[in-house]
């Protein structure tokens, strides 16, 4: 008998985040109220502008195929977006727009990866990466940092990771679950290493006290840059991202946009467009209430026992030690879910670095913040 499923399958682990989450859902539904800690879903809603843009589209009946690029004035308005945030020059042939960014993944694994493939990533890791680099047949290659340091990636660390077989380098800034902020030099540094970065940027703009994201569009012209409306723009369900290519890439990535996905949803891509014309107070605002709430949460979990060795430059997570209460993070986790309905995300889902680690986000309201803290104190209390 043949096997049933192709032998990469077991290799793709589950998105831990996703399975307390859905857990949570089934809680929820037989009646218990759960405090979404676990999911990086901003509490905000979208620009209100985007919001009428999308549903203005759908009234006038643009619900047809676009460019399997994405709209020209989509394209345009990000290449115009990068050279404001980075002060680079974009031409907008080298964008390409995605139904959120894990397709852009999909669509440069695709391209650079051949079965036995090396791909070098910093851990702990968006847990998707080592995925979408398995799903094509690679071999992912954990590089760690030190959460003591803030979790810089050490370029001799990666260099000294890199072989032959290496055909990109993931570095993700702000990170996720992190919040490590690269520095410019480091970045440098590790583009010149020679493969490719592979650069996820989805959190740019959530940064705070002075620090500041350099994209790898300033660092290197054989970049892939990640990015999208989902963090920035309070956009999680509109499912819409870009790519930006080397030159010489983007047509094979094209080919390859038009057999997968065929096109983003033409309304949502007008949504993209008013949120870069619109949004930017809104993303001021939301930056500032994370700051606050990050001091918060960093404060109430070091209250509770929690080890956060560095406070998060960007995204909105803190990552926090919880060995002092158990090495198992899953098992923590849902422990936690069932006995105080607060949903976190187990530190294993990040790489084997996180394990003994649990991600808090503070995405979520003030309000919510202030109860799961002391939901979780009460519940940490009975596992103590």
């Amino acid at each position: 008998m043949s096997r049933a499923f192709a032998a990469r399958i077991p290799l793709i682990e589950p998105f831990l985040a996703m399975e307390v989450m859905e857990r949570a859902f089934a809680i929820e539904r037989a009646g218990g109220k759960v405090l979404h800690l676990e999911i990086g879903e901003p509490d905000f809603p979208p620009p209100p502008e985007a919001v009428e843009a999308c549903a203005a589209a759908l009234r006038v009946g643009e619900t047809r195929y676009t460019d399997s690029r994405g709209l020209f004035e989509l394209r345009a308005a990000i290449a115009a977006d990068l050279a404001r945030r980075f002060a680079v020059a974009v031409d907008p042939e080298r964008v390409i727009v995605t139904s959120g960014t894990s397709p852009a993944m999909l669509l440069v694994f695709s391209l650079l990866v051949d079965p036995g493939d090396e791909v070098v990533i910093g851990t702990p890791h968006y847990p998707c990466y080592p995925s979408f680099v398995h799903a094509c047949g690679g071999v992912p290659v954990f590089v760690p940092t030190d959460p003591q340091r803030g979790y810089p990636l050490d370029p001799d660390a990666v260099r000294a990771a890199v072989t032959p077989r290496t055909r990109a380098i993931v570095v993700g800034s702000p990170a996720n679950p992190t919040g490590a902020v690269q520095s410019a030099e480091t970045l440098r540094a590790i583009a010149a290493i020679g493969p490719p970065l592979v650069s996820d940027e989805i959190y740019d703009g959530l940064v705070y006290g002075g620090a500041r994201v350099t994209s790898a569009l300033e660092v290197s012209e054989s970049a892939y840059v990640l990015d999208g409306f989902s963090k920035r723009y309070a956009m999680t369900g509109f499912r819409l991202g870009w790519l930006v290519a080397p030159r010489e890439s983007a047509r094979p990535l094209q080919i390859l946009a038009q057999n997968l996905y065929i096109s983003a949803n033409s309304f949502v891509q007008r949504a993209g467009i008013a949120a870069l014309a619109h949004g930017e107070a809104h993303v001021r605002a939301m930056r500032d209430a994370y700051a606050q709430r990050r001091d918060r949460m960093v404060a109430g979990l070091r209250a509770l026992g929690f080890g956060v060795p560095h406070v998060p430059d960007g995204a909105f997570y803190v990552f926090a030690d919880a060995r002092a209460f158990s090495n198992d993070s899953r098992a923590l986790a849902f422990d936690l879910l069932e006995r105080a309905h607060v949903g976190t995300t187990p530190g294993v889902d990040f790489g084997a670095a996180g394990e003994g680690w649990l991600r808090f986000s503070y995405a979520a309201s003030d309000a919510t913040i202030e109860e799961a803290l002391a939901r979780l104190g009460g519940a940490l209390s009975e596992i103590r």
